[in-house]
């Protein structure tokens, strides 16, 4: 099957930049994944993110070579209303896509670009409203809403139009635990349920822990690991340099200093301690 994202020998260079923010970066991600991008910071999450949706270079100058295609359009040459058809990005501060006068008339905006019929649109809104727990603040003003639920209302805008692929970058920056979750369990149900696939670049690898079962490890441009996320916590702990990883892989890694795995929740950590590691790792 072919993937919806291939990325080959991606290199992206700012103008004025020392060294390449992306260096020669290639992987694929197909239906229904959920792809953690993680790294220090300056690692390329970011970069990654935007080349994928063409905001680099079109919007963000640099030089781009190798190839990147979603669902087979080239991000950098595909127009913007097609583009918009197939994927969607969320940033990490949401007052930046938020615009109309109202949560519902938000909603609606992606879909009345799209040429929704009013029928359908009324549906989907009223669906997403529900969804994302925002039936109360129908009549408000995005502006008017906290921090949460602004990110949730502007994760919802993502999801109404049924991106086939949808990027998160830094979602639940500036978010409490609870508002983190709720954030990424609304993101993470369209792989679950729609067999999208999405791609979480963030800091917050605690709570990315929940929801991401492969990762992308980015360092200096370049990825580091492309693993499953229990062999990619276990590469993480085996090279410090590389980034911190989750509370609970770092301490498995204290306990068993060569484990090819590590878990990186409470329910991982309990099944982990409970079996013979090495060949039987989960």
């Amino acid at each position: 099957m072919t993937p919806l994202v291939a990325v080959d020998g991606l290199t992206v260079r700012y103008p004025g930049g020392a060294s390449p923010a992306l260096d020669d970066v290639s992987f694929t991600a197909g239906a229904g994944e959920v792809v953690g991008v993680v790294g220090a910071t300056g690692a390329g999450r970011s970069t990654l993110l935007r080349a994928l949706l063409g905001i680099v270079p079109r919007l963000v100058p640099a030089d781009v070579t190798g190839s990147v295609r979603v669902a087979g359009l080239d991000p950098r040459t595909t127009g913007v209303a097609d583009l918009a058809r197939v994927a969607a990005i969320v940033l990490d501060d949401p007052e930046t896509q938020l615009s109309q006068l109202t949560v519902e008339e938000e909603l609606a905006f992606g879909l009345e670009n799209l040429g929704t019929q009013p029928a359908d649109m009324r549906h989907r809104v009223a669906q997403m409203l529900d969804a994302a727990g925002l039936a109360a603040f129908v009549s408000r003003n995005p502006q008017e809403l906290s921090g949460g639920e602004q990110q949730r209302l502007a994760v919802a805008c993502a999801l109404v139009v049924r991106p086939r692929l949808l990027l998160l970058d830094e979602p639940v920056a500036n978010l409490d635990p609870r508002s983190g979750h709720a954030v990424l369990e609304l993101a993470t149900a369209l792989a679950r349920d729609a067999g999208a696939t999405v791609l979480i670049a963030t800091n917050d690898v605690d709570l990315l822990a929940s929801y991401a079962s492969r990762l992308l490890v980015l360092g200096g441009g370049r990825v580091l690991a492309d693993n499953d996320a229990g062999r990619a916590w276990a590469n993480v702990a085996a090279h410090p340099g590389w980034m911190a990883p989750p509370a609970i892989a770092g301490l498995a890694a204290r306990v068993d200093p060569g484990a090819p795995w590590l878990p990186s929740t409470v329910a991982e950590a309990t099944r982990w301690l409970g079996v013979e590691r090495g060949a039987a790792d989960p």
